[in-house]
């Protein structure tokens, strides 16, 4: 009997612990930032382009090193992020139609997922 209430009360206790053990981490502080806002979500931001493009981390950035400019691709995507805020705010304004944050051109736009 004592062996069937352990079994029954584990799962709880195991599921009642908080995800990860210590909680979330907080992110350093981004470092380097040009064409980005220091409150910018820079994680989403990143994950999005990312995607976009159909690449790695390492292919505009310096493994284990972000904020380095070494890599001349880094260059070439702030002058693209340049060029897609100048297109967006250049666009007729949709009227509200769309969600706010919602952008007419991004990455994707041209990229679909491969560079």
């Amino acid at each position: 009997m004592q062996l069937l209430i352990f079994l029954l009360v584990l799962p709880v206790s195991l599921f009642a612990q908080q995800a990860g053990g210590r909680g979330a981490t907080p992110q350093p502080a981004a470092k380097n930032l040009k064409l980005l806002a220091p409150n910018t979500d820079i994680p989403f931001v990143m994950q999005s382009i990312k995607e976009a493009l159909g690449v790695e981390c390492a292919y505009c950035h310096v493994q284990g090193d972000f904020a380095a400019d070494t890599n001349p691709k880094k260059e070439i995507a702030r002058k693209m992020i340049a060029r897609v805020r100048l297109i967006d705010t250049s666009l007729p304004s949709s009227a509200g139609v769309f969600p706010d944050g919602y952008h007419a051109v991004d990455c994707s736009t041209s990229h679909r997922g491969s560079v």
